[in-house]
């Protein structure tokens, strides 16, 4: 608060020129100090649980040529269309051809629950309900964050090198495809906790898929478009 000392302490004084002295209280100001302090403290511990970590596989864990070598009972190919359009076939195409012009290999699924996400736990099974059981375990802090990130990463190497049973997962977007179902393609292999993934190019055989499916040209190359004209 601000306080006015006039100066006035004697009547023989009236005629000289009163002084006056400002004085101002700064108490109030320490309160909404400890205030502000307080709320960006909140804030910060609020935002840093709620941030989440993807990880972003370089294309070179699958190198080129190579895709096909893996293990087909366990792949599963994402493809990204347009308009949010998600598309997936299980194992490899065979090599007679015989893939491409069936018209159930290829399938459309949504994103989230009801679509991919079930298609995705399902196959991950014992993986992911060992790693769900962990995050109730952080949740309730019985562990931390390090032990949590350590004892995941041994689980899905463990199904992915000794138990053999953990699917790989391609995703391939399309030039139609836009970032943001990269970023929820992404989300899907975090929330059904797959070890191994991938981002891989569409090959001329995925467009061609693409094409039967769908109708739209667009996927198809200059070439592919050329080709069949």
């Amino acid at each position: 608060m601000a306080s006015v000392d006039t100066g006035d302490h004697g009547e023989g004084k009236k005629n000289k020129q009163k002084k006056q002295t400002l004085r101002v209280d700064f108490t109030p100001m320490v309160d909404m100090n400890m205030l502000l302090i307080t709320f960006f403290m909140l804030c910060t511990s609020l935002l840093r649980s709620q941030t989440m970590n993807i990880n972003m596989p370089s294309n070179d864990e699958v190198i080129e040529g190579q895709e096909n070598k893996v293990r087909e009972s366990g792949a599963i190919t994402l493809l990204l269309g347009t308009n949010d359009e998600l598309y997936y076939y299980e194992g490899m195409p065979v090599q007679d051809g015989s893939s491409y012009e069936d018209e159930n290999f290829l399938k459309q699924v949504p994103y989230g629950l009801g679509g991919i996400r079930d298609i995705l736990i399902a196959k991950n099974k014992g993986p992911y309900e060992e790693i769900q059981a962990l995050k109730i375990q952080l949740q309730h802090l019985e562990i931390t964050d390090q032990v949590f990130r350590e004892k995941s990463k041994e689980i899905q190497e463990k199904a992915i090198r000794d138990d053999k049973t953990a699917p790989t997962i391609m995703v391939k977007p399309t030039d139609l495809a836009t970032y943001r179902n990269m970023v929820d393609a992404l989300d899907e292999m975090l929330v059904c906790n797959i070890g191994a993934y991938a981002i891989i190019d569409v090959s001329d055989g995925d467009r061609y898929l693409l094409y039967k499916k769908t109708g739209n040209p667009e996927y198809l190359t200059e070439e592919q478009k050329a080709e069949g004209n």
